[in-house]
């Protein structure tokens, strides 16, 4: 007789404020199978595990649709505590680890094992001592089960960081119950030595019994290890397949293939792109930017070019516009129209006729308590003194000039509020962003670094943002960096895509290459590397 099912996820649909992340999507995953999840950023992945632990951010926006089974029982999972008592268990991408504690601490923090004592007998468990003998043998027979071999006595501080991962792991195996695994990009900080041998951990786990889900953007790790992947798109499923049958083209061409329907309406191209003409140069550049570092990058980028920069959250690509305009520290060598950037100097980027909208249009983009006409002018009056007039030896604002340049971009780009004198901290998620669009375009930039342009703006603003840095580029010959998460937007706009993993280029692309091509790059593999 065949065994149930230690999982069964059924038509799980989920909607945050009106907008759909999960349509019936539906996971089933067998006792000691590698079952991988797979997916772009955005594609439902996150959501769909928070649902399984009952995370209260799930809870607290209204629930979901769907029904989850464990073992063949439907349950209801409220809360972390109680999937745990479910027997399941997660391995997270960030460390949940205490430093100062030991190895044995770490493990048993939270079920910790008493030892009576004369006291407890009469009065409670509340006056037991610790049985460090105990919790210590416990630890070291989970850390043996990986093989492990930490002493279960050391502190966590200082550790390697691969160690720190394996006893995360040891305190899940732990654990009492334990059915299901949940492992998320689980080798993302790992080295080359240290992912081989977690691959090697999970099949040991997987033999004893207990089920994992395999959260990664690797696809080579997946065919390594996993029996069977189930492949997320825009919160839809597209795929379950036995890794036998499927080949990691195949992979990536569902992952990432979608209908590249163009998003602008194309303008007349008269361009002639020069590979003698660069208008920004990097080479052995690196930023240290938390998440988003970049460990070397050498790229030319002509004139009246617009290049996109591409790839997964935490690979990188973030991190280029940032250190480019000194918002954190980087290394190497960044050349404007020949010119050398002193990239320790604070506005050195703007000076040079670079302007930049933030993806972090809160956090950097916007002073939120000013009106949007100090948010649009801010830059330009601070760097070129544009919208002053002279009295003397002074200068002042004029105000009849910012006024009616910054009603005239409210116009252009369609910000949605009651004037130009609206504090921008009450407008929109979309229109904070259109504002800071207006301010990088009031410095009338050669170079313009967008990044994540279009995030939180509905389809139909979407499309006139990204049909306004079309015109520019075509009528005014700016080039244009596009930083993006969405691969259509980028393949709708331009002329080469560079996809970014672990802080480098992996390759550069065509918009019109193949899904299998970008799928595979954003996996951090290239063409060559896989034999169909």
């Amino acid at each position: 007789m065949e065994q149930p099912l230690i999982l069964s996820m059924e038509n799980i649909s989920k909607e945050y404020f009106g907008n759909r992340v999960l349509n019936q999507v539906s996971l089933q995953v067998r006792p000691g199978e590698i079952h991988a999840l797979m997916g772009e950023n955005g594609a439902g992945k996150s959501t769909l595990m928070n649902i399984l632990f009952g995370m209260p951010v799930i809870h607290s926006t209204g629930g979901f649709d769907g029904t989850i089974k464990i073992a063949g029982e439907e349950v209801k999972i409220s809360n972390p505590n109680e999937a745990m008592h479910l027997g399941i268990g997660m391995v997270h991408q960030e460390f949940m680890l205490i430093p100062d504690f030991t190895v044995t601490e770490n493990i048993k923090v939270g079920r910790e094992t008493g030892q009576p004592t004369l006291l407890s007998e009469s009065l409670g468990k509340s006056l037991e001592i610790m049985d460090w003998e105990s919790m210590s043998a416990d630890a070291r027979r989970a850390l043996d089960l990986i093989g492990m071999n930490i002493d279960d006595y050391a502190r966590i501080a200082g550790m390697p960081i691969g160690y720190k991962q394996f006893v995360e792991i040891a305190r899940e195996i732990d654990k009492k119950g334990i059915r299901l695994l949940v492992f998320d990009e689980p080798t993302a900080v790992l080295t080359e030595s240290e992912a081989a041998n977690l691959l090697d951990i999970m099949r040991r786990i997987a033999n004893r019994g207990i089920a994992i889900i395999f959260i990664t953007h690797r696809l080579d790790e997946v065919m390594q290890v996993s029996d069977q992947v189930t492949i997320l798109r825009d919160g839809e499923l597209v795929a379950i397949k036995e890794i036998k049958d499927t080949s990691v083209v195949e992979i990536a061409e569902l992952m990432i293939g979608r209908k590249v329907d163009k998003l602008v309406d194309q303008c007349e191209d008269t361009r002639t792109l020069s590979d003698d003409a660069i208008a920004l140069e990097l080479k052995d550049y690196e930023v240290d930017m938390p998440g988003e570092a970049v460990r070397g990058i050498d790229i030319k980028i002509r004139e009246g070019e617009i290049i996109g920069f591409g790839g997964l959250a935490g690979q990188g690509k973030i991190g280029i516009g940032n250190g480019i305009m000194g918002l954190y520290e980087s290394r190497g060598e960044v050349k404007v129209f020949g010119q050398t950037l002193d990239l320790e100097k604070l506005g050195e980027a703007l000076r040079h006729d670079i302007a930049f909208v933030s993806e972090d249009r809160r956090g950097a983009g916007l002073l939120l308590g000013e009106s949007i006409e100090r948010n649009v002018i801010f830059s330009a009056l601070q760097i070129h003194n544009r919208f002053t007039s002279r009295i003397g030896f002074i200068r002042v604002l004029n105000r009849s000039e910012s006024k009616a340049h910054t009603q005239e971009m409210i116009e252009l780009l369609d910000i949605r509020c009651t004037g130009s004198q609206q504090k921008t901290g009450s407008l929109s998620g979309g229109n904070q962003q259109k504002v800071c669009l207006a301010r990088a375009l009031t410095m009338n930039p050669r170079i313009l670094i967008v990044a994540e342009p279009t995030r939180g703006i509905d389809i139909g603003a979407k499309k006139l943002v990204l049909e306004h840095l079309l015109r520019l580029n075509r009528e005014q010959n700016i080039t244009i960096v596009i930083i993006s998460s969405e691969l259509v937007e980028l393949r709708s706009l331009c002329d080469r895509i560079a996809i970014i993993t672990e802080g480098k280029i992996n390759t550069i692309l065509k918009p019109d290459d193949s899904d299998a091509d970008f799928g595979l790059a954003m996996s951090g593999l290239k063409k060559e590397m896989v034999t169909k």
